[in-house]
């Protein structure tokens, strides 16, 4: 099995996501939308779980924002959800703007880089 990261030679289409306190039901419809989007490194089928132990979940992939699949939807959270997106300028822009097709987004913080940065999206019902 080929990962979005072989796929692709630009390593600047690359996208990292880490979303981490929130319920894994919003957690799901976070990735759902991104999946409709772009190829990842996460089998579609990969469901968002809980620590059987209970202990803080961190959710991530890597998202190959090179070629758009398609747009998601609206889609609705339980809650606003706060993701980082790690990548180059441009790509971490490409991410955002399909996230906005399924929820309200709004970037709350950013690190720069030379030639990437990190940038913290809130994202809530539109």
């Amino acid at each position: 099995m080929t990962t979005a990261q072989e796929q692709t030679a630009d390593p600047s289409a690359q996208v990292a996501v880490t979303l981490d306190g929130c319920a894994k039901e919003d957690a799901r419809t976070v990735l759902t939308a991104l999946n409709t989007s772009f190829s990842s490194d996460r089998p579609s089928d990969d469901e968002p779980a809980d620590d059987k132990a209970g202990r803080p979940t961190v959710w991530t992939a890597t998202y190959d924002v090179s070629r758009t699949l398609a747009l998601p939807g609206p889609a609705r959270l339980s809650e606003p959800v706060t993701m980082t997106a790690q990548g180059g300028y441009r790509a971490v822009d490409r991410l955002r703007e399909s996230l906005a097709e399924a929820f309200a987004v709004r970037v709350v913080g950013t690190a720069a880089g030379d030639q990437e940065q990190e940038a913290q999206l809130r994202l809530d019902n539109q």
